[in-house]
């Protein structure tokens, strides 16, 4: 359903030259801005996406960019991305589960896993390199698709990548977004973090993580943000001088590690009382949240940019999103109430749990979004394909591979949802960060459907159930309690993932295949 909003202290109004809830659309094609940030927690900002209510961490952070987004058009509550960085972008390019594309895990070097190891599972061959391009089927463990960039760039859309690629391996054509469909490509790689985000530092030039493409940036006092901004501005701009639409990919490092120190805001959080910890904020904090602050500053900036060429501002979508739950810091316990990125939710990136695929999300769409709205349309990041193409007016196209996500256009243009819709995840691997069970941690497939989420892990052959709607810290399991729920939501989750032949890890110890959720 929809909701009229007023956000907490803020007056409920829109800059005159984003247009008004009457404003008829514009009948050229629109501008699209899809503005991606790394590792953000759906907590993160001083917008609030639970409940409509300000929650201790909300007051931690200042995004003021992002209320001012929030205010002009549609906060997202149900939004969800896969639990790490690599599927999500994949899924986002193509339009596919990651139980069908199968890069499951994060991609980087060619014909390398990244997963860690276990003495009780064997892991199935997943596509570690990629995604890739059309024509490109020779590369095995990767995925050849028809890109959503040059579906765009294929009607009339100038392409325009601007940050963090990550969705394939180094030496590969899916490496570089200009292989991709995109017409220009800014420092994006097979990279999934940056070495440094100090230009002083050329943004960590000659380490495994270096960003390329930015080298007239090296050793000025610069944050890499602050760098990335600039540079897509200044190709709106060229778009703008050409009088060609454009969609700029504004795919942000930030505000994944390092935790560089960003001087212009960190001042401010350094000793500051926080009551969410009822204590100072620990440098690790003060850090991290001028990370978000100096993302939040892009923004602010874009739509500035925005803001004086009017023409320009009315014929321009914007789309918010996260790629996956928020990342624990230094001295930031996950899952522990008070110290944790993504409370209310449970865990962080990497888990099955809400913390670690629930994201925060908005859009603005000149002439169709009511200003300062909520949305509870359930949307998982594979609908913004689909969705795209429907905002650019592309009504026929065709895509070497099948489509899972189903766009959400008629949420924002006829103001209805659809209640059913049920969401699936698939991670048949293990994250190298840490592999608490218990916390959601390792290979697992999990399905939403109405108020319930199972969770299934691989290795234990574990089926939990929580009602995330009456708790969200998914802390009571229902799974001894609703047998019979467990049952349907397990073979619902089954018959997706036979239908899509996903992998699924092999037990050492008997070298046979772990059964699905439902012939446990």
């Amino acid at each position: 359903m929809y909701k009229r909003l007023l956000l907490s202290g803020l007056v409920l109004t829109t800059l005159a030259s984003y247009g008004t809830e009457s404003a008829a659309p514009a009948k050229d094609k629109p501008n699209i801005i899809m503005f991606l940030v790394d590792d953000m927690g759906w907590q993160d900002t001083s917008v609030p996406f639970y409940n409509n209510q300000t929650s201790n961490l909300n007051t931690r952070f200042q995004t003021p960019n992002m209320e001012r987004l929030a205010r002009m058009g549609v906060k997202f509550t149900e939004a969800y991305a896969c639990a790490i960085s690599s599927p999500t972008r994949c899924s986002l390019m193509s339009g596919m589960n990651a139980s069908r594309h199968r890069v499951t895990n994060w991609t980087l070097e060619l014909n390398q896993q990244t997963d860690a190891t276990s003495d009780v599972i064997s892991l199935p061959s997943w596509n570690y390199n990629g995604i890739q391009p059309e024509g490109a089927d020779s590369i095995s463990n990767a995925t050849p698709i028809t890109s959503l960039p040059q579906v765009l760039k294929d009607n009339g859309y100038r392409t325009i990548h601007c940050g963090k690629a990550h969705f394939g391996a180094r030496t590969t054509p899916g490496e570089d977004p200009a292989q991709m469909g995109f017409d220009v490509n800014i420092a994006g790689g097979a990279n999934g973090a940056p070495g440094s985000y100090l230009g002083t530092r050329n943004f960590g030039e000659g380490s495994r993580f270096a960003v390329h493409g930015l080298e007239k940036y090296y050793g000025k006092d610069i944050f890499l943000t602050e760098a990335l901004t600039l540079e897509a501005i200044r190709e709106m701009d060229e778009s703008v001088q050409m009088k060609q639409p454009f969609y700029l990919y504004m795919s942000h490092y930030a505000v994944h590690s390092p935790y560089d120190d960003d001087a212009r805001f960190s001042g401010k959080y350094r000793g500051k009382e926080d009551k969410q910890l009822n204590a100072p904020l620990n440098e690790s904090e003060a850090r991290y949240a001028a990370l978000v602050e100096g993302m939040d500053k892009s923004l602010g900036d874009i739509l500035d940019y925005l803001n004086s060429k009017p023409e320009v501002a009315q014929n321009t979508i914007i789309l918010f999103m996260s790629d996956n739950g928020g990342q624990g810091l230094n001295n930031v316990r996950q899952g522990v109430e008070n110290r944790d990125q993504n409370y209310p939710a449970r865990a962080g990136k990497g888990s099955a749990f809400m913390g670690g695929v629930r994201e925060p999300m908005m859009v603005y769409w000149p002439g169709v979004t009511r200003p300062g709205t909520e949305c509870a349309q359930r949307v998982i990041i594979e609908d913004f394909y689909p969705t795209i193409l429907e905002m650019a007016g592309v009504k026929s196209y065709k895509t070497r591979q099948v489509i899972d996500g189903v766009s959400f256009a008629d949420a924002l243009k006829e103001h209805r949802i659809n209640p059913d819709r049920t969401l699936i995840w698939h991670f048949p691997n293990l994250w190298g960060e840490t592999q608490n069970k218990e916390e959601g941690y390792g290979a697992y497939s999990a399905i939403l459907k109405g108020d319930y989420h199972l969770i299934y892990t691989w290795e234990t052959r574990q089926l939990r159930l929580y009602n995330v709607k009456e708790d969200i810290g998914e802390q009571n399991d229902l799974a001894q309690s609703m047998p019979d729920k467990v049952k349907e939501l397990a073979k619902e989750l089954s018959d997706y993932l036979r239908a899509r032949d996903a992998q699924r890890p092999t037990l050492i110890q008997t070298n046979s295949l772990i059964p699905y959720p439902d012939e446990k």
